[in-house]
């Protein structure tokens, strides 16, 4: 089966329609993220995941090149550990397509395969119902319950901590 998606790197040319499908997104995202909304944002985003230990990618439409959702692997921390934070979010119109289960799974693959890592974990609200369902989905597997975790608008959020090993 030919995929509908493919990931790649956010570059500084995608500011436009990044943010403008951020914006479109503001209802969907809220209260699980904040997306970069503005330019500032968006190229300290650019200037971030370019550091040696994140790797963002965006998935897109393989028919249209739309931006379907973006995909983190932050903290990476290599040695023994070989080990990464997941984040990610879909834009409004392309929820609930199975688009980002693709763009999931093609990010997992290049975690292992390219960046050579072991794990990657999850951390999503108890209360993100899609989000939690994409990670099962996809072969994550909850290890735990963090309380506090995640300080997200303003308030300081419980966590499920879902993880997937290289086989």
């Amino acid at each position: 089966m030919n995929a509908a998606v493919h990931v790649r790197p956010p570059v500084l040319a995608d500011e436009r329609a990044f943010l403008s499908a951020v914006r479109a997104s503001r209802k969907l995202h809220q209260p699980w993220t904040a997306a970069p909304g503005t330019p500032a944002l968006f190229r300290a985003y650019i200037e971030r995941m370019a550091l040696p230990h994140n790797s963002a990618f965006l998935v897109c439409r393989r028919d249209t090149g739309a931006f379907v959702g973006v995909i983190n692997v932050t903290n990476m921390i290599l040695g023994q550990f070989r080990s990464g934070y997941l984040g990610y979010y879909a834009f409004a119109g392309h929820e609930r397509q199975g688009l980002m289960r693709q763009g999931l799974r093609a990010v997992v693959g290049r975690a292992f395969k390219q960046l050579k890592l072991h794990r990657l974990e999850a951390n999503i609200q108890p209360a993100n119902a899609a989000s939690l369902a994409l990670v099962a989905s996809c072969g994550f597997t909850q290890e735990g319950y963090s309380p506090r975790y995640l300080k997200i608008g303003g308030r300081w959020r419980d966590h499920e901590r879902w993880a997937i090993l290289a086989s």
